[in-house]
This record gives structure tokens, sequence and C-alpha cells, in this order.
């Protein structure tokens, strides 16, 4: 994968700023998801897990968004709630100009030919009971779709253009291997040429041996076929691999979007500084003991999430203007946005009264 990484750097560059904006292809505003706490036989809500806490991004067609951040940051439930696997509890989701976030199961049928997943398990997203052909076939008798040259012929067609063999057709998931389930898990997404597909964590799975495998598959497809990719991921290599545009998240909230080039080279949020600082790097002379941020505590609870900034209970930086007021996602620079009083490799964006010490929070 590390062969292939400055050729990705080169050919997906973020369109040049002067080009026509295209139409962005989803648009979410707002978007919550809070899962209840309840208690007692009646059932009375006491709390509520803040997963996802009022998120706001485009995607554009053709691009690659990573989405990255720690365990537990609303990641993974993003991905279901822009998919409608999952009902929002508040905000917006409009695809192709059309808004889908509180549209039924019936009415979202249509939509799925456009909007697919790729689970994070191989093995879990898998009927053992179903054959290879059965499971990658599935889409199109739920769509009633009738390929050219019958559906047996294009599910082969799939596995082949994800590199199995046409002659698993009949083989069974506990015949194949991880990095093979994922490719017939690609296969599915693929069959009816969606224009978004959402990969929740798609090589966290696999052997590292595989997974430059199974990314370098969806680089190829996406060139091949134009699609549109949310990858989310923890790893930060795979997303800089793979991705245009990066957003970072932390406790149910965006706290940094932008193209991959700005946000590797000039990291603006401390949260994405100190993420950058853990990878590791393969040659001793670069190595350096100083480079390392080690952030002190645990990530606070999304049932009760920290006032104002919710990364300050573990920033270095903070100051009281961070636990009273939450800093807004603004562009400091173009195509770079931060949620940050204090961001990285730029001005303030809420300095202290004048004769004021700052005060750790």
């Amino acid at each position: 994968m590390t062969e292939t990484t400055d050729e990705k750097n080169t050919a997906a560059a973020p369109p040049e700023s002067d080009a026509p904006a295209a139409a962005p292809l989803l648009k979410v505003r707002g978007l919550v998801r809070h899962f209840p706490i309840t208690k007692g036989v009646l059932k009375r809500q006491v709390g509520a897990v803040q997963a996802v806490d009022g998120i706001d991004f485009d995607v554009f067609p053709g691009e690659t968004l990573g989405v990255v951040g720690e365990s537990g940051c609303g990641k993974s439930t993003m991905g279901r709630l822009i998919t409608r696997l999952d009902e929002p509890t508040g905000g917006t989701i409009e695809f192709e100009g059309r808004d889908i976030t509180h549209l039924s199961t019936g009415g979202m049928r249509p939509m799925r030919r456009d909007v697919q997943m790729i689970f994070q398990d191989p093995y879990g997203s898998l009927n053992p009971r179903h054959t290879i052909g059965g499971i990658v076939g599935t889409p199109f008798r739920l769509q009633n779709v009738e390929p050219e040259g019958g559906v047996k012929k294009e599910v082969q067609r799939l596995l082949e253009l994800v590199g199995l063999s046409p002659e698993h057709y009949n083989r069974y998931p506990h015949e194949f291997s991880g990095g093979q389930r994922q490719r017939i898990g690609i296969a599915r997404a693929l069959a009816l040429k969606p224009k978004l597909v959402v990969a929740d964590e798609p090589v966290s799975a696999l052997d590292v041996s595989i997974q430059a495998q199974v990314v370098n598959l969806m680089d190829d497809l996406q060139e091949e076929l134009g699609l549109t990719y949310v990858i989310i991921a923890h790893d930060l290599s795979v997303i800089r691999h793979v991705s245009d545009r990066i957003a970072v998240m932390y406790l149910g909230k965006i706290v940094e979007l932008a193209d991959r080039n700005s946000l590797y080279e000039a990291p603006m949020h401390p949260y994405t500084k100190a993420l950058l600082s853990a990878v590791p790097v393969p040659d001793p002379k670069r190595r350096t003991e100083r480079d390392r941020i080690l952030l002190k505590g645990d990530v606070p609870s999304p049932i009760e999430p920290p006032s104002g900034c919710r990364f300050r209970t573990r920033c270095w930086k903070a100051t009281e203007v961070c636990s009273t007021t939450e800093p807004p996602l603004v562009a400091l620079r173009t195509g770079h946005q931060v949620a940050c009083h204090h961001p990285e490799n730029a001005a303030d964006q809420a300095p202290e009264p004048p004769g004021k010490e700052p005060t750790a929070a």
C-alpha cells in the first residue's frame, strides 16, 4: 500500500478552487442521533446517549470523504444514518437534492439502488446459509431488476470484477478467507451500480497483508465505475491513502474537515494533531519522542459530554472560553474547517480578555 500512496496523492488531488462548484451528491445539515436511556417498568427516559450531535458536511460526486476518530465517537452511527439504516433524531439528509431524512422503508426502497453500504464485519454481514451467488444476487431480486444475460451471469461478472473466480458462485461464505468475504460484500454493494457507497471500517477486520489489496481494489473500482465513497476508519494511514477530503470526529461532533494534504501537513485542531502524532514512523531517523502527544484521561461519556468544547478536558490549550462556549465549525482557510477557539497554525478565534492570564479548564 505504501508504494501507491504517492500516486494517490497526485492523482486524487481536490478540485481546483477556481473550477465551477458541483452540486453535492449528499448534503447533511445538523444531523443528530440520540439513543434514549430508559429506567423502570414504565421505561421512563432518564437520559440519552448523544452518539451524533449536530454535524454538517457535503459529499461531492466522484470524491472520497474519509471519516476518522476514536472508537465511540459516532462514526458508524453517522454511516448508518446517511444510508438510512437508522432513523435520525434531528437534522436533514439530502441525496441529489431530495430530502430523505424521514423516508419510510417503502420510500427508501427505490433509493437503495443508489446508496449502498459495505459493513465492517465480513463474517457477520454474509448469511452462512446462502451461497455466494444468492448473496450477491439478492439486490437484483429485491429491486426486481433483470440484468442483461440473467442474474447468474451478472453475479459472476461482479465476482470477477472484485478479484474472485466466477466458479465461486455455488460456494458458501465459510469456504472463504476474511479478505475474500469482504470482496463478496463489495460485490454485493456494487450489484446495482450505486452512486454512493458508505464503507464502515472496510479493512479493520482483515490482516494487514490483505488490507492493502482491498483498499487498492476499492480505489480501482472507484476510478472504473465513477463511485462516490464515504469511508469510515480509525486507521489514519488507510484514510490518507484513499481519501480526497477527511472529517475528524470527536464525541459526536466533526472537529475538523479539510482536504487530505492540508490536514496531514498542517492540522489545525489539537485533537487532529494528537491523532497524527500517534501514526508510527518507520524511519528511526525521523522518529522523535517530543513529537508524540499523549492525551490525558479517557474520552468523556456521550451521555453527559463536557460543556463548551468537548475536547477541552483532554486539551493542553484549553482556557476558560473553551468551557463556556462551544466552538463552531468554521472555515479558517479555503477548504479547511475547524471547530476550535485556539487552533494550531492559525490565530486564536476567541482570545482571552486583555490583561487576563489564560486558565486551564
